[in-house]
């Protein structure tokens, strides 16, 4: 029999639990990429990405030993609309490439052994960048307004003006929600947010 693909993209908004989710997703018998971790690859030491982003903003955002000074890029870059355009403009060729490369793997994977295998990628700006129809199907991670609020805070030590900025960049968590095929909402407890994931597992794994 042949063996199939199902390509998923896990988006939602920032600190709403996505990385969570991925992890679970993987524990479950999926096959996880995360656009965060190749982002950061993206500008290791040594990339053209990194000198690409040493000649935009120059090397007031690097730390002593070389390496990208993410604190200080990530202020520049969500204070200032087109610094922030032109950081993506470096970042996400990057990112779609090494994506498309690891979906192509398991494609050919799956045509060599007849499996099939659920692929799940975390896309936090998926809708943003107007990449949705890569996919087969899309999950929206979210939570309420306050939580998430709270959640960026506490997680990267902001204020709450800071925190309002880092959300005000991305879409709606609201308009995200009504594109989704599925959503897992992270208000609760992690037991109620395992119950959501194993109940959207069951669909991706049955999926034909």
């Amino acid at each position: 029999m042949a063996g199939r693909v199902l390509r998923v993209a896990l988006t939602g908004g920032i600190a709403t639990g996505k990385s969570y989710c991925l992890k679970r997703f993987a524990t479950l018998g999926a096959e996880t990429i995360d656009a965060d971790v190749l982002a950061r690859q993206a500008v290791e030491a040594g990339t053209p990405g990194l000198a690409a982003v040493i000649a935009r903003f120059g090397r007031d955002v690097l730390k002593a030993d070389g390496t990208l000074d993410r604190a200080a890029l990530a202020r520049i870059v969500f204070a200032d609309e087109a610094a922030r355009r032109d950081l993506e403009a470096i970042v996400h060729p990057y990112v779609f490439e090494a994506r498309d490369a690891w979906l192509s793997s398991l494609t050919a994977r799956a045509a060599t052994t007849g499996e099939s295998i659920v692929a799940i990628a975390d896309i936090p700006l998926l809708f943003e960048a107007g990449r949705p129809t890569d996919f087969d199907l899309v999950i929206v991670v979210a939570c309420n307004p306050a939580q998430q609020r709270a959640r960026v805070m506490a997680r990267d030590h902001l204020t709450a003006s800071e925190a309002d900025r880092r959300i005000a960049v991305q879409w709606p968590i609201d308009r995200k929600r009504a594109l989704a095929d599925i959503v897992i909402d992270t208000s609760g407890d992690f037991e109620e947010t395992d119950r959501q994931i194993d109940e959207a597992w069951k669909r991706l794994a049955t999926k034909p």
